[in-house]
């Protein structure tokens, strides 16, 4: 298994080049953060990479297998996708939603779900820790606990490639833990993961691999310790910062001083 490759992409929206010359690597069996700031391409990279967004150049494979070239229902078979945000007006409840991920492996007669979806459904429910809301309708939800689910619906799918966009900017300290420690552990079982994320922090904490964009391109790769620097976090982020490594651990720390171009606090005595 050879992961995710984006190599030289190219999407434009009308005369406006959103990212240009963009590549990367998600290293099979990893979790891959993709980082940067507002703007920097990440959502579009990966509504790329999902078929969301037609290139205008370049290529995008996942173990070799050329992802834009691939009929969308054999797509849904290998990618799943979970959005900033997934509202709707159809009256569905948890369970419906998350059974939407079983959807792709269903035969166009098949009236009912089979024992075996409904298992990974129920497994999926106790995972992200909905069992409490499974029956309630989705849009009567918190946008943490929407996002929860559309992570259900997505682990549903039992994808081997799994790309999220922001999937704990809802949630709350915990949940955020618990998810990012089920991504790993879906790693561990063989998936790769892609999701785009604004703490660096978390990021460098569970992230195995972090790419950095910055104004449509991809400006950094590597190992969190490789990637996040003093002089990155100045360049990319217009911030400056100290990095610290807390004893027992080799993931790097960011401690945040001040946005650049503004004057230092006074030191206390």
């Amino acid at each position: 298994m050879s992961g995710l490759a984006v190599s030289n992409v190219e999407v434009r929206a009308g005369e406006v080049t959103i990212l240009s010359g963009t590549g990367l690597t998600a290293p099979a069996g990893a979790v891959t953060g993709l980082i940067g700031p507002n703007g920097a391409g990440k959502s579009t990279l990966i509504g790329a990479v999902v078929g969301l967004r037609r290139l205008s150049r370049g290529t995008i494979t996942f173990d070799g297998a050329d992802l834009p070239q691939m009929r969308p229902a054999k797509r849904a078979k290998l990618v799943a996708y979970v959005e900033q945000s997934s509202t709707t007006s159809e009256r569905l409840t948890v369970r419906d939603v998350v059974a939407l991920g079983r959807i792709p492996f269903q035969s166009t007669w098949q009236s009912v779900p089979t024992p075996a979806d409904e298992r990974v459904v129920e497994t999926a429910i106790d995972e992200l820790g909905v069992r409490e809301f499974a029956g309630r309708l989705y849009h009567s939800l918190s946008g943490g606990e929407q996002q929860r689910v559309q992570l259900a619906r997505a682990l549903a799918q039992e994808p081997q490639l799994l790309l999220l966009d922001e999937p704990t900017s809802h949630l709350d300290i915990k949940a955020q833990l618990l998810v990012l420690d089920l991504l790993r552990r879906l790693t561990q079982a063989g998936s790769t993961v892609l999701l785009a994320m604004h703490d660096l922090n978390l990021a460098a904490r569970f992230c195995d691999h972090l790419v950095v964009m910055h104004g449509g391109r991809v400006v950094a790769e590597g190992a969190s310790s490789e990637v996040l620097t003093p002089s990155l976090l100045l360049e990319v982020y217009g911030v400056h910062a100290n990095i610290v490594t807390l004893p027992g651990s080799a993931r790097p720390l960011v401690i945040y001083d001040r946005a650049a171009g503004t004057v230092p606090a006074p030191k206390s005595d």
